[in-house]
């Protein structure tokens, strides 16, 4: 059995002949692992956080444009195609067809599994016939054309194909907001859902060889006022909330669903990182499967520079979710590692708002705060600060707690 610096090693060693270049929009979604390995570089916009990381981590290399780039711009930008050379590791956030068409142009091995398949899964509707018998863990739901759903009286959801972070998700409950929407989008497929009332989890978890290694539970933030207007837009993640919030028998029923999913994923091909969102029935207590995340989830840096820092851990058999996702990618062996467990630490984003459009952090004087990053998004509902604390945040659901309030 190997030690978690061993995975290091290994994942060292299997890029001693090849470079491995994560691009990404924002650096914080690729600072997850020890960043003086040899040959992993990062590709990045420039703001404060990049800038100062770049200070410490040579290879760390800054894109500095008029307008923040997106990952495939950063993949074309002329100094990227400058760098990379063939047969040269590329690792994005999130893939799509046009990033692999890229990739596959210039000679490049993209490490992300199939974006068509992470489509397939996380599309509203084809995600129920991709479920197939695991359909049941969902709420009571169906699919039908806008202009076919009738009030009945009750709210429901209704969700459009494709959404992130619920801007495709909407609340209908009255029958004027109905008939505002199928007026709109007559022909337009949806999810409808029964509304379900409750508390949202997701958790972290990786396909990797034949096994599937499950994460730590975490609360996610959503909705709260003043850090988004969307009422359905997830803010943040809360890794002390679910010991208050869950009982052994969910939490051990949390674990199964995701490793239902993850065998299905392995069946078509999957490696690395997936994400489950659940939510808690408020009356019942009962678990429903809402999201399944085919990608690196947004949380997966900060849970495992959390995991990084635990002082209760197996130095032998315990790794952090980054490193299980690249050994994964890197098709290095696993041998019986899991997942470094964590009951503590919190991060919650400030998205850009009509009222809070510039990036803004207020002096915070507690031992928890970790890190506040600081971004140049513009765009109505992007990220524009994110604060991270080693304690939680939220006292109860949907209730920040005292060190919570001080950001605000």
């Amino acid at each position: 059995m190997q030690n978690s610096n061993s995975v290091i090693k290994n994942i060292d060693k299997r890029l001693s002949t090849r470079r491995l270049f994560y691009v990404c929009r924002d650096i914080e979604r690729a600072v997850g692992i020890d960043l003086t390995l040899q040959n992993y570089y990062i590709i990045t916009n420039h703001n404060d956080y990049s800038a100062k990381l770049t200070l410490q981590y040579p290879h760390i290399i800054i894109i500095k444009e008029k307008e923040q780039l997106d990952t495939r711009s950063l993949l074309t930008h002329i100094k990227t195609k400058n760098i990379i050379k063939k047969k040269d590791f590329v690792l994005v956030f999130k893939s799509n067809t046009l990033i692999e068409a890229q990739c596959k142009k210039n000679g490049w091995k993209l490490l992300n599994p199939n974006a068509k398949l992470a489509d397939k899964i996380e599309g509203k509707i084809s995600q129920i016939y991709w479920l197939g018998k695991l359909a049941k863990y969902l709420p009571p739901h169906r699919v039908d054309v806008c202009a076919n759903v009738k009030w009945e009286g009750k709210p429901f959801i209704l969700q459009f194909s494709h959404a992130h972070t619920g801007s495709g998700t909407v609340l209908i409950n009255s029958k004027k907001k109905l008939s505002e929407l199928a007026k709109k989008f007559p022909l337009r497929e949806a999810r409808i859902t029964k509304y379900i009332k409750g508390p949202v989890f997701t958790n972290n978890n990786v396909v990797w060889g034949d096994k599937i290694l499950t994460g730590n539970i975490n609360y996610q933030i959503t909705g709260l006022s003043p850090f988004t207007e969307n009422k359905y837009a997830t803010i943040g993640n809360d890794w002390a909330l679910p010991n208050q919030l869950l009982n052994n028998k969910q939490i051990k029923q949390y674990k199964q669903i995701a490793t239902e999913i993850g065998k299905q994923l392995k069946k078509d091909g999957w490696k690395g990182l997936f994400g489950v969102d659940i939510i808690a029935e408020e009356k019942t207590g009962r678990l429903f499967l809402l999201e399944i995340n085919a990608r690196q989830p947004a949380s997966t840096t900060f849970e495992s520079q959390l995991q990084q820092k635990s002082e209760v851990r197996n130095q032998k058999s315990e790794i952090t979710t980054f490193e299980a996702h690249l050994a994964s990618l890197l098709n290095l062996p696993n041998d019986n590692y899991t997942l470094i467990s964590i009951h503590d630490g919190a991060q919650i984003i400030q998205r850009v708002t009509n009222q809070i459009n510039k990036p803004q952090a207020p002096k915070i004087k507690d031992s928890a705060l970790v890190n506040i990053i600081k971004y140049n998004n513009t765009s109505p509902g992007s990220d524009l600060v994110r604060f991270q604390f080693s304690k939680g945040l939220m006292k109860k659901h949907n209730i920040l707690n005292d060190l919570g309030k001080k950001i605000i």
